[in-house]
């Protein structure tokens, strides 16, 4: 598994981006995003039960992460149809404000080595990665139990404060 200090594979993908006729797909390549701060996270799969809570509440946050000068992007081993039925059907995905990347070849999941042995799919893993695409951050849950998505603003805020940050620490709190 890629951890802390490594790279960003690069990547093209396909991605479900709006529900609006015509404007649904594109392209989106790691290079879209060169010299910004990114939030990657990964689910298992689409039509499952934990994650649309998280997929919602990292659409909820979105702006606290556009606030930190950070895109979020989200993906699964999926298709980019199957992101769009997804997105057609659950109520809390219609308005996502980021993309679904379709790692449906699983070439980035398995660059970064988050595939599930047994299962195949993706671990809900969550990589914050500063501008220069160097991974400074490795959250990875088993399938089973859903990510804390303010814990991925508040160590996105620890990350950026350049400071030596203690526990519990929050943006605006002093540094050691």
């Amino acid at each position: 598994m890629l951890t802390v200090g490594d790279k960003l594979p690069e990547f093209k993908l396909q991605a479900c981006v709006s529900l609006e006729k015509g404007k649904e797909f594109k392209e989106i390549s790691s290079s879209d995003f060169a010299g910004k701060w990114k939030v990657l996270f990964f689910w298992p799969m689409d039509f499952t039960f934990i994650c649309p809570t998280e997929i919602a509440e990292f659409g909820r946050l979105d702006a606290q992460f556009k606030e930190r000068g950070a895109v979020v992007l989200g993906a699964s081993t999926d298709s980019h149809f199957v992101h769009h039925a997804w997105r057609t059907h659950h109520a809390d995905l219609k308005d996502l404000p980021f993309p679904m990347l379709a790692d449906a070849k699983r070439e980035l999941s398995s660059a970064l080595g988050i595939l599930e042995k047994d299962a195949g799919v993706c671990l809900r893993a969550t990589y914050i990665i500063d501008q220069k695409d160097v991974i400074q951050s490795v959250h990875v849950n088993g399938l089973s139990a859903g990510r804390n998505v303010e814990e991925t603003v508040r160590t996105l805020d620890a990350l950026q404060n350049g400071g030596l940050c203690p526990v519990n620490w929050k943006r605006g709190d002093s540094t050691l």
